[in-house]
C-alpha cells in the first residue's frame, strides 16, 4: 500500500478532533467544580481516574474484537455513548454522581480512541507510520488544547450546564460523521489475515511493546498530575480565572500537537528510541519546573517545555505501535494496550497525586511526577536496549 486512503483517514481525523474539543472542553472544569462540591484531593483523583480505571478494564476486550469483526461498528456505537453520557455531567451534582458518570464515560472511550487508532494504522503505507500518526495525533492534541480554552470561556460566560451542553453537541457530531462517512466494517477480519489473532502471551512477550506501554503509563500519569491539579494549583495559590487555567492547559497539549507532524517525519527517518528518551528528560524537567512555580509566567513557560517533551517522544511511540501491531498482526490489540498504558497512568497520576497533595501539599504532587518521568525513561533504555531502531 503505497498511498492511505484519504476518505477515511479524513472522517476519523475530524470525528475524533471533534470528539476530543468536546471531551477537553470540561477538562479545565470539573476539578474546580468537584472542589465547590466539597472534593478533596483524593476524590479529586477518583474523577479524573475513575474514567481511566473503567477504560483500561474494557480495553482489551473492545480491541481484541476489533481486530476480528471490524472497527466500524465499536467506534460508532463508543461515540453515541458519549453523545449520551455527556448530557448525564448536566444531571451530576454530587461528587459521588460526578464519579459514576466518568465511570460510564471511560467505558464508552475504550471503544473509541485506541479503534481509530488502530483503524488508522492499518490504513498507513510502511515507512510512513511515524507521519501518519503524527497527522492523526494533532485532531488528538489539537482537540484538547482548544477544549480547555473553549471550556473556560464558556464557564466564565454562559456558566458550566453550557460546557457540558457542549461536550454533547461535539460527540454527536462525532458520531453522525462515523456513521454516514466510514465504510461497512469487514464482516470477517480473521479471514483478511489468515487466522486468529496473535495470542496475549506472544504479543507481551515483545519488549518493544512492554517498554511502550510501560512509558506511556508513566507520561500519561504526568499529565493526570497536570490536568488534575494544575487548575486547583493555579487557583488556590495564584487566584487565576477559569479562562487562564484553561489557556494553561491548552498550552501543553498545542504545543505537543504541533509538532507531531514534523517529529513524526522525523521519527520515521532517525532513532525512534532517542526521541523517546529525548521527550521524556524534557517532561520529566518540565514537572520539576510546576512545582517550583511562581506565578502564571513560571506555570506558562512550564507548560510550554511540557509540551515539547510529548511532541518530541509520542510521535516515536506510535510509530512504534503501527510497527509492532503490523509485525504481530494484532493492530487493535496493540493500540489497546497503548491506551490501557494510557488509562493506567492517567488513573494512577491522578490518584497518588491526589494523596501527596493531601499528606504534602500541592507542589510536592508535581515533584512526584518529575519523578515518574525519569523512572519512565529508564526501563525504556533498559527494556528496549538489545532492539535495533532506525
Amino acid at each position: 500500500m503505497s498511498k492511505i486512503n484519504t476518505k477515511i483517514f479524513v472522517t476519523l481525523f475530524i470525528a475524533m478532533f471533534v470528539t476530543v474539543t468536546g471531551v477537553g472542553i470540561v477538562v479545565p472544569l470539573l476539578p474546580v467544580y468537584a472542589r465547590t462540591l466539597g472534593a478533596g484531593g483524593f476524590a479529586i483523583g477518583m474523577i479524573f481516574g475513575g474514567f481511566s480505571l473503567t477504560r483500561s478494564l474494557f480495553l482489551p476486550f473492545f480491541g481484541r474484537l476489533s481486530d476480528i469483526h471490524g472497527r466500524k461498528p465499536f467506534l460508532v456505537a463508543g461515540l453515541f455513548c458519549y453523545f449520551l453520557i455527556s448530557l448525564f455531567f448536566i444531571l451530576a451534582h454530587h461528587v459521588y454522581a460526578l464519579i459514576v458518570v466518568r465511570l460510564v464515560q471511560g467505558v464508552a472511550s475504550a471503544m473509541v480512541m485506541p479503534v481509530a487508532q488502530a483503524y488508522v494504522g492499518e490504513i498507513t503505507p510502511k515507512g510512513k507510520e511515524g507521519l501518519s500518526m503524527g497527522i492523526f495525533n494533532m485532531s488528538i492534541f489539537i482537540g484538547l488544547s482548544i477544549g480547555p480554552l473553549l471550556g473556560g470561556i464558556i464557564q466564565d460566560h454562559f456558566g458550566l450546564n453550557a460546557a457540558f451542553g457542549s461536550m454533547a453537541g461535539m460527540a454527536f457530531i462525532a458520531f453522525s460523521l462515523s456513521l454516514a462517512l466510514l465504510p461497512k466494517a469487514a464482516a470477517e477480519k480473521i479471514a483478511s489475515i489468515g487466522h486468529a489473532p496473535v495470542r496475549w502471551g506472544l504479543i507481551l512477550s515483545d519488549p518493544v511493546v512492554v517498554s511502550m506501554v510501560l512509558f506511556r503509563f508513566l507520561y500519561t500519569a504526568c499529565i493526570g498530575v497536570v490536568w488534575g491539579f494544575l487548575p486547583v494549583y493555579a487557583s488556590v495559590h495564584f487566584d487565576l480565572s477559569s479562562s487562564a487555567i484553561g489557556l494553561l492547559v491548552m498550552l501543553g497539549v498545542s504545543v505537543s500537537g504541533l509538532m507531531h507532524i514534523p517529529m513524526g517525519f522525523l521519527s520515521d527517518r532517525w532513532n525512534k528510541k532517542k526521541m523517546v528518551m529525548a521527550g521524556g528528560v524534557v517532561v520529566a524537567a518540565s514537572m520539576v519546573l510546576m512545582g517550583k512555580a511562581g506565578g502564571f509566567s513560571d506555570l506558562f513557560a512550564a507548560s510550554l517545555i511540557f509540551g515539547v517533551g510529548g511532541g518530541i517522544s509520542m510521535p516515536a511511540v506510535m510509530a512504534l505501535a503501527v510497527i509492532r501491531g503490523n509485525r504481530n498482526e494484532a493492530m487493535g490489540t496493540v493500540m489497546a494496550l497503548i491506551t490501557i498504558g494510557h488509562s493506567m497512568g492517567m488513573l494512577t497520576g491522578s490518584l497518588f497525586a491526589g494523596i501527596v497533595m493531601d499528606l504534602a501539599g500541592l507542589k510536592a504532587a508535581f515533584g512526584l511526577g518529575g519523578v515518574l518521568m525519569g523512572v519512565g525513561v529508564a526501563q525504556f533504555y533498559v527494556g528496549t536496549r538489545r532492539v535495533k531502531f532506525v
